[in-house]
């Protein structure tokens, strides 16, 4: 899963995709912005390393993506195409909104800033969904024949758009399958994080805005500084500044929950392995994540969750308690499940 950060001229970004990764973004530029995989934080896994003891372990994974290396987005760029192109493939947004004061200049205004780019974003998408209607309204004359389910997703987007409201407003729209080719920008889940200053913990005012964003407070210098350090030294300062834990553990962890991602697990070949996966996915489809052969072979699945592994000690023990449960190809996969797949190719 890729996530794309953003932000006006000045928010920080590069201060947070530092602080998040521990990598000055100059470092890690590839195809014209910077990129990183950072390791998921779970400490279920580090559990599970200690109980198995494999000669591997694996942890769940994201990647960053900071567009166009230090160049910025403007607000006044409004409808170029060029700024979002890097951040269309990814599957969700990291907004970063400036909520500190900068040397001689203005005062921070979190909300008006927010949106100014949730506007660019709509305006981007707007000039998609109607070119995309013109062209097929132009087929329709020609006697070509279109997707009348198509255009009417594309009709119901413009009339959101135009109301001046992100698609991601309307889920069912956002998630539409006919619409997912067109990666428009204002359908993808966002991750809002605010950069406050040094001696700044509060979150600030969000008047008149609802909130499906699931803000995170961040104090970007101060956490990219912490991210240069040891852990002996990171340790000192997380108490000093009174951080219950880095920018690195928070963001993640928001990032894996506005993309709707949960976390399973498997004990196989002396490897313990964290896999990611939606909300919702059946156990044939999680297997397929792990290998198509699983999928294409698949017989069952043995489910043991994280908690009830815990009271019983051992796997062994586990699975004499009666603890272990079969499952077919349909069971959804919870979060924390520890999952042995059967199949024969």
């Amino acid at each position: 899963m890729r996530l794309g950060i953003i932000g006006l001229a000045g928010s920080g970004k590069s201060t947070i995709f530092q602080a998040l990764t521990g990598s000055k973004p100059e470092e890690r530029i590839h195809k014209g912005h910077s990129v990183v995989t950072v390791r998921v934080p779970d400490p279920r896994v580090d559990v599970l390393k200690r109980l198995f003891k494999p000669d591997k372990t694996v942890y769940a994974q994201l990647e960053y993506i900071l567009p166009y290396g230090k160049k910025a987005y403007k607000s006044d760029q409004q409808g170029d195409e060029s700024l979002w192109n890097d951040v269309r493939p990814c599957d969700a947004l990291v907004h970063v909104v400036r909520n500190f004061q900068q040397p001689g200049g203005e005062a921070p205004d979190p909300q008006a800033d927010f949106l100014k780019l949730e506007t660019d974003m709509i305006f981007a998408d707007l000039v998609v969904v109607e070119r995309r209607i013109e062209r097929l309204d132009l087929d329709k004359k020609r006697g070509k024949e279109i997707s009348a389910e198509e255009h009417r997703l594309l009709e119901e987007s413009l009339r959101m758009l135009e109301d001046q409201r992100p698609l991601r407003d309307n889920p069912e729209l956002a998630n539409a399958e006919p619409l997912k080719g067109y990666t428009l920008i204002s359908a993808k889940p966002v991750l809002v994080v605010f950069n406050n200053d040094d001696e700044d913990e509060t979150r600030p005012t969000w008047d008149g805005l609802s909130e499906p964003y699931e803000p995170v407070v961040v104090r970007g210098k101060l956490e990219m500084e912490l991210a240069e350090l040891s852990p002996e030294e990171a340790a000192d300062f997380l108490t000093a500044y009174h951080i219950k834990s880095s920018a690195m553990e928070r963001v993640i962890q928001h990032s894996c929950d506005v993309l709707g991602l949960i976390t399973f697990f498997t004990v196989i070949h002396k490897e313990v392995h964290a896999w990611m996966i939606p909300k919702g996915t059946a156990a044939l489809d999680a297997a397929g994540v792990i290998h198509s052969d699983m999928r294409k072979g698949f017989i069952r699945a043995e489910v043991l969750v994280y908690d009830q592994l815990m009271p019983a000690g051992t796997y062994q023990q586990a699975k004499k308690e009666g603890k272990i449960r079969l499952e077919g190809r349909n069971y959804p996969v919870q979060d924390g499940d520890i999952v042995t797949f059967r199949f024969n190719v």
